[in-house]
């Protein structure tokens, strides 16, 4: 797995198995969350799937799809309020963890300034300078 860590309580990463969530509950996560909708490519395992996998590794799931680089308001405020009440570490992921970290970004559940959530984008190795005209303090 390619977890790209942001902070002690946040991780994206790209697409991750079924068979990853023990050992992401092992590491300490308490939460996944998922920004794919079902179907996006071949092969990908479906939200129940990996929902029923992390449940059985007693891990939280939760589902916000967003798609074609869109970000819906609802999905953005479901986006803040899941990572507010994760009560721990959580993951997201989705193709590449790109639609994840700009969700973050966008949903700013911890109320950061502009520029530091474009810094912890960046030392994720994700820059996302672009969306800096589209943010606000």
């Amino acid at each position: 797995m390619d977890l790209r860590r942001v902070d002690e309580n946040f991780a994206v990463a790209p697409q991750v198995q079924p068979q990853d969530m023990q050992a992401l509950a092992d590491a300490g996560f308490v939460a996944v969350m998922c920004n794919r909708p079902d179907g996006e490519e071949p092969g990908q395992p479906d939200a129940a799937t990996m929902r029923a996998a992390a449940q059985e590794a007693g891990l939280a799931f939760h589902h916000v799809p967003v798609s074609g680089g869109a970000f819906p308001p609802d999905a953005l405020e479901q986006f803040a309020s899941v990572r507010r009440e994760a009560g721990g570490p959580m993951l997201a992921y989705c193709r590449s963890g790109t639609r994840c970290i700009t969700m973050e970004t966008l949903a700013n559940p911890q109320g950061l300034t502009v520029d530091e959530r474009l810094e912890r984008a960046a030392a994720a190795g994700y820059d996302l300078a672009g969306l800096a005209p589209h943010l606000t303090d």
